[in-house]
């Protein structure tokens, strides 16, 4: 991966065990919170909902990855339908607490908790892949490089969420810098989906994955895009360009 996506994979790292462990804490617990971040809490849940709702009901033998799992409540819900689960975070402090907060899991369903890159080739491969509110931080090429890595690696759908280009937004990142560090994010990048489009549509690596469903969940201070995208079959008769 690029430089840019390397130096901030690393300044995500820092914030999640630095900078804001007790606020991440809180805000992906049932404990009270600030006013704006009970919105973003109430923008996540909507979000994750809407995720789960894209997978299968049944996820029995399937495997999942959970490609910047945070505290797990994803991950969680996905085993409870039976999936097989890695879940993986670059911060040792929101995987320690997602592994803290693990409850018994019934069925056939399991999690693994991991720290480390998304990309790591060497995870093996899944039948779906959800990367929540963990490519947001980055420019709209690292995205779809890194859609394009986990691709490689994935036999049904990529289900991501990137921050939406609006008007609404810019105006929030302007007035975020006046909230008191305890209540800000680290920086995000907001993108087009269109422009997206089009870099995922030259992208040869995702030349079999189609643009699915998408949805905008806006919930004061959290505003975020969740993208579908889907891979056809092979052709019937073992033609085209071999991946």
């Amino acid at each position: 991966m690029s430089t840019p996506y390397l130096t901030r994979r690393s300044q995500l790292e820092t914030y999640f065990d630095r900078t804001a462990v007790e606020a991440w804490s809180r805000l992906t617990s049932d404990a009270p919170v600030s006013k704006i971040r009970a919105t973003v809490r109430a923008g996540r849940e909507t979000m994750r909902a809407t995720l789960l709702g894209w997978l299968p009901e049944d996820l029995t033998g399937l495997r999942l990855l959970d490609a910047g799992c945070g505290t797990g409540a994803l991950a969680v819900e996905a085993a409870r339908r039976g999936a097989e689960v890695t879940a993986i975070d670059v911060s040792p402090t929101l995987i320690g607490l997602a592994r803290e907060r693990l409850p018994a899991i019934p069925g056939t369903g399991s999690i693994e908790f991991r720290v480390g890159d998304m990309l790591d080739p060497w995870l093996g491969r899944f039948d779906h892949v959800v990367a929540m509110d963990s490519l947001i931080h980055y420019q709209a090429p690292d995205i779809v490089r890194a859609l394009a890595e986990l691709s490689l690696r994935t036999d049904g759908s990529l289900l991501f969420t990137v921050a939406p280009r609006t008007a609404l937004l810019t105006l929030m990142h302007a007035a975020g810098k006046l909230f008191p560090k305890a209540d800000r994010a680290p920086a995000i990048v907001p993108v087009t989906e269109g422009g997206l489009r089009r870099r995922i549509a030259r992208e040869p690596a995702l030349e079999r994955f189609a643009v699915g469903r998408t949805r905008r969940v806006n919930s004061a201070f959290y505003l975020s895009n969740a993208i579908e995208l889907r891979k056809s079959p092979p052709p019937a008769d073992g033609g085209g360009q071999s991946r």
